[in-house]
């Protein structure tokens, strides 16, 4: 019994990239990582090939600050311990993960464009970000021992 509805695989092509046809355009999409600036993050047609590597550039800067965005949102402390109204800080705080989780969505796509150079963006700015705000870098120790005694911040993100 055929349950593929008439819908075959698309081929491999030598080059690790798979075509698809749409209209009368062929899609290429990438299976293993390539280094280059022609690709396509995010949406489609950009950064493309408009004003050389300046238009990749932005798109690595872009990934970078989404990145560096997810783990400041992972460990800041926008709601104030000892509020009064739970439920306000609740909802405040469930709004802050869904947008946490909505930007890590956004470089894991674009990570999944398997460019090398996006994929070096990424790690770096959660590496940044993680240090300059998860690590114990730049905090006191008092900063350390309250942070542990109390869960006012945002969850850990974890798999």
């Amino acid at each position: 019994m055929n349950h593929d509805h008439g819908m075959a695989a698309p081929p491999l092509s030598m080059n690790g990239t798979s075509g698809m046809h749409y209209g009368k355009k062929m899609m290429m999409m990438h299976m293993t990582f390539f280094w280059g600036k022609d690709a396509e993050i995010l949406f489609s047609g950009w950064p493309g090939r408009r004003l050389g590597g300046g238009m990749y550039a932005l798109a690595l800067i872009f990934i970078f600050f989404l990145a560096f965005l997810v783990e400041w949102i992972s460990h800041s402390r926008l709601i104030k311990p000892g509020g009064a109204n739970n439920v306000w800080a609740g909802v405040v705080q469930s709004l802050l993960h869904a947008v946490r989780v909505g930007l890590a969505y956004l470089v894991m796509l674009a990570v999944m464009s398997f460019n090398g150079g996006v994929f070096l963006m990424a790690i770096a700015g959660h590496m940044l970000g993680f240090l300059l705000f998860g690590s114990r870098v730049f905090k006191r120790n008092m900063d350390i021992l309250s942070s542990e005694k109390t869960s006012d911040h945002l969850p850990p993100m974890s798999c």
